[in-house]
């Protein structure tokens, strides 16, 4: 199964819309996600045995996003990803604010 795949699958029930890297639709809160790095984690004999993936999930809001944020954390935990940070930022050329999650999922 792709990142991708596994992501949709997190936060298929999470109410709002969950896109890959772009969200062109109308709603007030919605997320985007994406992977920032792909890379070998554990090697044997050359050959790449554990893949680590990291991934983005933004969070986006006109209001407030915390109970949003703890289930797509609890989600994303229970979909087997580790917590890397969180970032609380806002979007001044927008009016939204934006909750950056990053996380590591090895794959084998």
């Amino acid at each position: 199964m792709s990142m991708n795949k596994d992501v949709l699958a997190a936060l298929k029930d999470i109410g709002v819309p969950v896109r890959f890297q772009n969200y062109t639709g109308s709603a007030d809160t919605y997320i985007t996600f994406f992977t920032y790095l792909d890379k070998p984690e554990q090697h044997a004999d050359d050959a790449e045995l554990i893949t680590g993936h990291y991934v983005q999930v933004d969070v986006w809001s006109k209001g407030d996003y915390t109970d949003l944020v703890n289930t797509v954390h609890e989600k994303m935990l229970t979909a087997g990803f580790r917590k890397l940070n969180f970032y609380d930022l806002y979007e001044q050329d927008l009016g939204i604010y934006h909750k950056a999650m990053r996380f590591f999922k090895e794959v084998l």
